[in-house]
């Protein structure tokens, strides 16, 4: 997620992003309506500070307030979650991963079929051989 792609966020940073993500583009007040169990003002406006800081968020000026926006794609920085998830708690194994989600619940057969084509799509054509 950060430029160095390290995962420096503490829970109330995370919700953020997420409200900031959500929005796409987000002022300080946006953010603070957004977040569940809201801080004071100033102390969203210091996180928006630390997360742009930190590199997760950049600033425009409109008028007089700043509007932040993410300065990754929402697809990357998942994807880099991802992998610091896998590597962290299943040793790099997406197996592993797997097994523990579809082992929480049920799958029904619309969702078990696009599991199936993902699981197809992904497949190493030189296996087949």
């Amino acid at each position: 997620m950060s430029p160095s792609g390290s995962m420096d966020l503490g829970r109330r940073e995370r919700q953020i992003m997420d409200v900031v993500y959500r929005l796409e583009r987000a002022t300080a007040a946006e953010v603070l309506a957004g977040l569940p169990d809201p801080p004071s003002y100033s102390a969203v406006r210091g996180m928006l500070r630390l997360l742009e800081d930190k590199g997760y968020l950049r600033h425009e000026q409109d008028g007089p307030r700043y509007v932040y926006l993410p300065t990754t794609a929402r697809s990357d920085a998942r994807r880099s979650a991802l992998a610091h998830l896998l590597h962290t708690f299943f040793d790099g194994s997406r197996e592993s991963a797997l097994a523990a989600l579809l082992d929480d619940a049920p799958v029904d057969d619309a969702e078990y079929a696009r599991l199936k084509a993902l699981l197809e799509q992904a497949r190493d054509p030189e296996t087949d051989a």
